[in-house]
């Protein structure tokens, strides 16, 4: 299972940092995955680090602002968000999946509850 974290309430411009922690697997065995989704929307997919060489992948609505990182030791998987924008407002989920290519929700699972992002002034 994973347990996403690190939500809150920001300014506009803000920054906050996410994790991403695992329990009963290893994270770096997988490729991790970041999704959000805002009342009303569905889920998207925003980011996600491979597991075959820790290279990242990110939507064109984060590219730039958002960086995705894995820290092996601690089993944790972050999401740096920088130069937040209220549209990023959303709950913010991480999950798992096998495939190097898998972008869509129905392709990941150990999905755990989500920490709410909210960029408001």
């Amino acid at each position: 299972q994973l347990q996403a974290s690190g939500g809150g309430l920001v300014q506009p411009g803000g920054s906050l940092r996410l994790s991403c922690a695992a329990s009963g697997f290893t994270l770096h065995y997988y490729t991790i995955g970041w999704f959000r989704q805002a009342p009303g929307k569905e889920r998207e997919w925003v980011s996600c680090i491979s597991s075959r060489d820790g290279s990242p992948n990110y939507a064109d609505s984060v590219r730039g602002r958002f960086t995705i990182s894995r820290d092996n030791a601690k089993n944790t998987v972050y999401l740096q968000m920088n130069s937040l924008k209220p549209e990023d407002t959303a709950l913010y989920y991480c999950a798992a999946t096998t495939s190097e290519y898998a972008r869509t929700p129905a392709n990941f699972g150990s999905w755990g509850q989500g920490t709410q992002v909210t960029v408001s002034s």
